[in-house]
């Protein structure tokens, strides 16, 4: 399989605001409802929530759950890791 060379340059928040700033204020035809969706910036806010619900959702399943299942998803963390290394 290939190897990717580069990577998109993405743009910080700064960037971002300022584009959408200059998109909203200019003056232009009407657009089509998701033509001024950057698809990169909403990828990287969907990820975000994503990460803020498991980060959330792994300490709430911590507190329900009990003794042995704790212990039995230890013990599958464990191997998987032991796996990797042979």
């Amino acid at each position: 399989m290939p190897k990717r060379i580069s990577k998109k340059k993405s743009e910080d928040a700064n960037q971002a605001a300022f584009r959408v700033l200059q998109e909203a204020t200019a003056e232009s035809e009407i657009k089509s409802p998701d033509a001024g969706i950057d698809k990169s910036l909403l990828s990287r806010v969907m990820s975000e929530m994503g990460r803020k619900g498991g980060k959330i959702g792994g300490k709430k399943s911590l507190e329900t759950m009990t003794n042995a299942e704790r212990k039995r998803r230890a013990s599958k963390a464990a191997k998987a890791r032991w796996k990797k290394k042979k």
